[in-house]
C-alpha cells in the first residue's frame, strides 16, 4: 500500500534514507516504500541560497539513518506532502533547525510553537540571521521562476 495517501492524522514510522534540502527527506516506511515529506510549518533555505547546504546538514546530523514518526498535514499547492516528523518519537527537527536560524516559520499562517523560535534565534543572530536581510525562500523561488524564459 502507498502510504502517501495518508491523510491528516494518520502516522506511520519509517527511517530517514536522505535529506534532500533543509526542509526536505526521504523515508523508508515500514512497507519498504520511499516516499519524499516536507517538514510542515518551516522553509529553509534552497540549496542555491546561502545557508541552503547548512541548513540541509543540519537537518542531516538531527535525521539522517534514524527512526521516524511521520505525520501527515497535508500537501502543498504543488501536492508534495507535508507532515511533522518525530525522531525517536520525540524530537522534532523543525524546532532545532529554528534554533539554529537555518528555517523561517511558513510564510502563510506560521504556527505560533514554533515562531518563538524562529524570533529567538532571530534575536540571537543565528545561523541566517547573521545577514541583515536574508531572502525568504519563497522570495528566492519567486525570482527564480521570473528568471526562466516564458514560452511563446
Amino acid at each position: 500500500m502507498f502510504w502517501g495517501v495518508a491523510l491528516a492524522e494518520e502516522e506511520v514510522k519509517g527511517k530517514v534514507i536522505e535529506v534532500i534540502d533543509g526542509n526536505t527527506l526521504s523515508v523508508v516506511g515500514e512497507d519498504n516504500q520511499t516516499h519524499k515529506v516536507m517538514l510542515a510549518g518551516i522553509d529553509s533555505p534552497e540549496l542555491e541560497q546561502e545557508y541552503g547546504d547548512k541548513a540541509k546538514s543540519a537537518l542531516e546530523k538531527i535525521v539522517l539513518k534514524k527512526t521516524v514518526v511521520v505525520k501527515f498535514t497535508g500537501r502543498d499547492r504543488l501536492g508534495n506532502y507535508l507532515a511533522e516528523v518525530l525522531v525517536n518519537g520525540k524530537e522534532d527537527p523543525r524546532v532545532e533547525l529554528l534554533k539554529q536560524g537555518y528555517a523561517w516559520t511558513a510564510e502563510k499562517n506560521p504556527l505560533p510553537d514554533l515562531e518563538s523560535y524562529r524570533t529567538l534565534a532571530q534575536e540571537k543572530g543565528k545561523g541566517l540571521w547573521k545577514q541583515e536581510n536574508p531572502t525568504p525562500p519563497w522570495t528566492f523561488r519567486r525570482q527564480q521562476t521570473m528568471l526562466v524564459a516564458k514560452g511563446s
